[in-house]
């Protein structure tokens, strides 16, 4: 079980259940996941600004594994961009997932039940933000796993009732983990700035913020 979930790295509680990991991912990890992401943006079911009901699109641009995301449901089609089969969700992602989870919580039990079946990756330009929001589309409460590439963000956590205070701003760099569960599962959380010119060519981009995103949907 040692070898599968290597010792943790020094974890910041933000909440119950919310748990931050500074430099989780290595610097060639980084690399890989940047390189993967490249290739899972493009066609088909390409990554997109999504369409709000309201009319608007997200300022973040957005590609989804295993499930496609749109508001506010999954399918197994990109319908609301070419209507074409989501790319399943690499093994790699679901082991990077386990790990995490083991390793946030200091639980590999907890690592070895996690089962992802589903990847949102969110690339931010400089200007793109996102909004104080809930993850509540899913049918379980299996914690979300969110991995940081490229620039710097100020990650607001906040309370599971509300959009305002309290909450709580914790700067995400690149080869951080996010998690939350548990009690803290559904709290509101969002992106109000992405800090230009802090990215490094280490980790394969320096321009943007790239997002990775785990969850368990509770569909079959």
């Amino acid at each position: 079980m040692d070898e599968l979930f290597p010792v943790s790295r020094p974890r910041r509680a933000i909440a119950p259940g919310a748990v931050h990991v500074p430099d989780w991912l290595g610097p060639d990890e980084q690399r890989e996941l940047v390189e993967l992401c490249r290739e899972w943006a493009r066609p088909p079911a390409p990554m997109r600004h999504t369409l709000l009901p309201g009319g608007g699109r997200m300022s973040v641009s957005t590609v989804c594994l295993g499930w496609h995301w749109s508001p506010y449901r999954y399918t197994r089609t990109a319908v609301d961009v070419d209507d074409a089969p989501v790319p399943p969700l690499p093994d790699l992602l679901v082991e990077l997932g386990r790990r995490a989870v083991a390793d946030a919580y200091d639980d590999p039990a907890a690592g070895s039940g996690y089962e992802p079946d589903t990847a949102l990756i969110n690339f931010y330009d400089r200007d793109a933000r996102m909004g104080m929001h809930r993850d509540k589309d899913e049918r379980v409460d299996a914690p979300i796993v969110s991995l940081s590439l490229g620039e710097a963000c100020l990650f607001r956590f906040g309370n599971t009732e509300s959009r305002g205070r309290p909450y709580t701003d914790v700067r995400l760099e690149s080869g951080d983990l996010f998690v939350f569960g548990g009690p803290s599962r559904f709290a509101y959380h969002g992106v109000p700035v992405v800090y230009p010119d802090t990215g490094s060519a280490r980790c394969g981009l320096t321009a943007g913020r790239l997002n990775i995103t785990l969850r368990s949907t509770g569909l079959s």
